[in-house]
């Protein structure tokens, strides 16, 4: 079987797709970290709302009645469930810590995709290596300067690295999937899973599902358009096409667009050992895509 490209940039229809998704999950954390609905319930009507809204496209292609697309249907549901501890992840992260320092780690994503890529035996250049280690340091930059502010912030770091990881193994599953389904498919299994791994959180939880006031239900609303649909469904349709490493990759800029409306909306203003961190994470990733490139 031929190698995927994970240097390939994208082209045609996947540029603009890219551009919108990364407005799309740029709005994600400051609407994450100003709501106050709990972390499972948002997770909950975000994806069961984008997975019934999907299901008619879905059903329309028959991918959901062909017995021979079990396994894949069976695999989107596995992607489905390590989207939800992301989800939970970020969420959790966004309530912990800054929206910029939170998203700069959660953006490590292609570091941890390219590890993935490199244990199926597939290459991965020196330079490409050498990248990923000075975005690694610039982690312990940033966690050191939030460690220094406050435990809670800290743990609110760990969440954004665990995150980076379950996102990353979220788009190799998804990357591998459709190829042989519909996206409409992939994202209706994968997101009505998503919402049924937050249940028993919920409800052992004993956390509020249904009385929020109307901003609330807004911004739920803007996530789901915003992040949902215009962040994560755009992007699995260029996993059709584009390697996971750089869609990963392409998602950092997520962290820009957040630090901004994080420091227009919340009046979030990081520290310059922070930024220290961001763009290091930043110059990281930038080493490891031109490596790939040569």
């Amino acid at each position: 079987m031929k190698q995927q490209d994970h240097a390939a940039l994208p082209k045609g229809r996947d540029i603009p797709y890219l551009l919108l998704g990364i407005i799309g999950i740029g709005t994600s954390g400051p609407l994450i970290a100003k709501s106050v609905m709990p972390v499972p319930t948002m997770v909950f009507w975000r994806n069961s709302i984008s997975s019934l809204i999907m299901f008619p496209f879905a059903w329309r292609t028959g991918e959901l009645r062909n017995p021979e697309k079990r396994v894949l249907i069976r695999q989107s549901a596995l992607a489905g469930l390590f989207l939800a501890f992301h989800f939970l992840a970020f969420f959790m992260a966004m309530r912990f810590t800054s929206v910029a320092a939170g998203t700069a780690l959660a953006a490590l994503q292609p570091i941890f995709a390219a590890l993935y890529v490199r244990f199926k035996g597939e290459h991965i250049s020196t330079t490409s290596i050498v990248g990923m280690f000075i975005a690694f340091a610039s982690v312990f930059v940033i966690t050191g300067v939030d460690l220094s502010l406050s435990l809670r912030a800290f743990v609110g770091d760990l969440f954004g690295l665990v995150c980076a990881v379950l996102a990353a193994t979220y788009l190799g599953i998804g990357s591998k999937v459709q190829r042989n389904l519909a996206t409409a498919t992939y994202t209706t299994v994968c997101y009505g899973m998503c919402a049924v791994v937050t249940v028993p959180f919920i409800v052992f939880g004993g956390l509020q599902f249904i009385h929020f006031d109307r901003n609330e239900w807004i911004m739920l609303g803007l996530l789901t358009l915003g992040a949902q649909f215009m962040g994560h469904t755009l992007f699995n349709i260029v996993l059709k096409r584009v390697s996971p490493v750089v869609v990963s990759l392409i998602v950092f800029f997520e962290v820009p667009v957040a630090a901004i409306v994080a420091w227009a909306w919340l009046h979030q203003s990081p520290s310059a050992g922070l930024w220290v961190g961001v763009l290091g994470i930043l110059a990281g990733c930038t080493v490891f895509v031109i490596g790939g490139k040569r």
